[in-house]
């Protein structure tokens, strides 16, 4: 079945693992899929609510097209590099200022709990880190990958999230690093 794939790179640097994993993604789902890639790196925006969501913002004509995205797509694919425990600054900062009331929630007077308005889609999350994957894992309790997918994907309506961890990217042989390529494009084959 054809399915509309944005692909987020969210790496700020413009070379990186995250850029390769990116265009095998790619390769891999564009064959009967609708597939569109924005790298974080290239889009110009101010990444801070300076008056938290209290406040009226005019989002930049990146982040239309990317909002406009993320509601086309029914798949969404972030590849990202895990930083101190988290997720990169820029990336965080296109979270906060995209995924917002009136387009990712709602909440009704006298309800607590919003009204879900990105329902039906789903979500891999791929998370590259120098650290091996066990330790961010169970010692430090998958921060990034609870924020995401719990605080916003779940909140916003996304019924369906998973991860796919690869390191130790910092130690890692070209064999090893083709295996995370091809484990990559078997994730994206079965889109």
């Amino acid at each position: 079945m054809n399915k509309n794939i944005l692909v987020i790179n969210g790496n700020p640097k413009s070379e990186s693992f995250c850029k390769v994993l990116a265009s095998h993604y790619i390769k891999s789902s564009e064959q009967g899929n609708d597939v569109r890639l924005i790298s974080i790196n290239s889009l110009e925006f101010d990444p801070n609510l300076n008056f938290g969501y209290s406040g009226e913002y005019a989002l930049e004509a990146d982040l239309i097209y990317f909002q406009q995205s993320v509601a086309w797509a029914e798949h969404v694919v972030f590849i990202f590099p895990v930083w101190w425990g988290g997720m990169p600054a820029k990336l965080k900062g296109l979270i906060d200022r995209i995924f917002l009331p009136d387009f990712a929630f709602k909440y009704k007077s006298n309800n607590p709990m919003p009204e879900k308005l990105l329902k039906n889609k789903s979500a891999d999350i791929i998370l590259t880190m120098d650290a091996i994957p066990f330790y961010h894992r169970w010692i430090q309790g998958d921060p990034v990958y609870r924020q995401l997918k719990r605080s916003t994907l779940r909140f916003c309506g996304f019924n369906k999230v998973s991860a796919t961890y690869i390191g130790s990217i910092i130690n890692s042989s070209e064999k090893q690093r083709d295996n995370w390529v091809k484990q990559v494009a078997r994730l994206a084959k079965k889109v």
